[in-house]
């Protein structure tokens, strides 16, 4: 009798063993469930609205980067959501590394702004200690090995960053250079264009058609010109996408817009981009 027991009992064992481990578990990408459980925060998280619930963490979108005849063009819209939130409409997506790279960021400001703080001290760093620029090589996986570290919090749930970045090598016989990434860091040198975020999907449209069948390849475009573009790509997002804010004219709200070329980064004025904007809908 004893001996047909104990089947049953190391049976009842390991279900007890295995609920104990379910119950000290959460969902994967629950980051805030496992903090509560470890004891870590109290109650209940307190959304913007300022009504208790789930904690909604907040994204930046849309960006694009496209090269034209004296370089790459970079631009991102402003709004930053969280949920169906709309967190804040002036935030900078679009961020100077150094004197020839730009890293536009569309997911998680909060961990894109501290990747863009890194590249910037590695690039400094680097640049001091060796007396020489990074290599593009170099600076391009640098950004990816900050993606995959930050693979673990991607897997959780939160943190989630999908960048673009653009640059310019002077000895390159293709000197405008831009790279897009996945979550995991693998990296992508685009032709000619490329989009990111949830507006990513209308802007690439807008982009492909212009390339394809505008009056000209968007590599042959003059500085307004691309600037235009970036504007109609972004305004087109913003009627697809709740979360992309594309032009506010009314509210003097307008993309960042930066230009690499062989002399440097320079930033659009809003007043520059106002103008075309509305000779564009005249």
């Amino acid at each position: 009798m004893s001996i047909l027991s104990k089947p049953s009992d190391t049976g009842s064992a390991q279900a007890n063993d295995m609920e104990f481990r379910q119950s000290q578990s959460a969902i994967p990408s629950d980051f805030v469930a496992i903090l509560r459980q470890r004891g870590l925060i109290r109650g209940e998280w307190v959304q913007s609205t300022g009504s208790a619930g789930s904690f909604v963490e907040t994204q930046a979108t849309t960006i694009l980067a496209f090269k034209y005849d004296e370089g790459v063009l970079i631009a991102g819209d402003r709004r930053a959501t969280a949920g169906n939130i709309v967190m804040y409409d002036r935030a900078d997506k679009v961020i100077e590394i150094d004197r020839h790279s730009v890293m536009a960021i569309a997911g998680s400001p909060a961990a894109a702004w501290e990747m863009a703080r890194i590249l910037e001290h590695s690039f400094q760093f680097y640049r001091r200690s060796q007396l020489q620029e990074m290599s593009v090589e170099g600076k391009v996986r640098a950004l990816s090995k900050l993606l995959r570290d930050n693979l673990g919090m991607v897997i959780q749930g939160v943190g989630v960053v999908v960048p673009l970045f653009a640059t310019y090598e002077r000895q390159s016989s293709d000197p405008a250079k831009v790279f897009f990434y996945d979550a995991m860091g693998a990296q992508f040198e685009a032709a000619d264009f490329a989009a990111s975020g949830s507006g990513g999907p209308a802007v690439r449209s807008v982009l492909y058609y212009e390339n394809g069948w505008g009056k000209k390849l968007l590599r042959e475009r003059s500085g307004d010109e691309a600037i235009t573009i970036a504007l109609r790509a972004l305004d087109t997002a913003a009627e697809a996408d709740t979360a992309t804010g594309g032009v506010d004219h009314h509210g003097k709200i307008y993309p960042i817009i930066k230009v690499i070329t062989r002399d440097g980064i320079s930033t659009i004025e809003h007043e520059k981009i106002s103008s075309l904007y509305q000779s564009d809908l005249a």
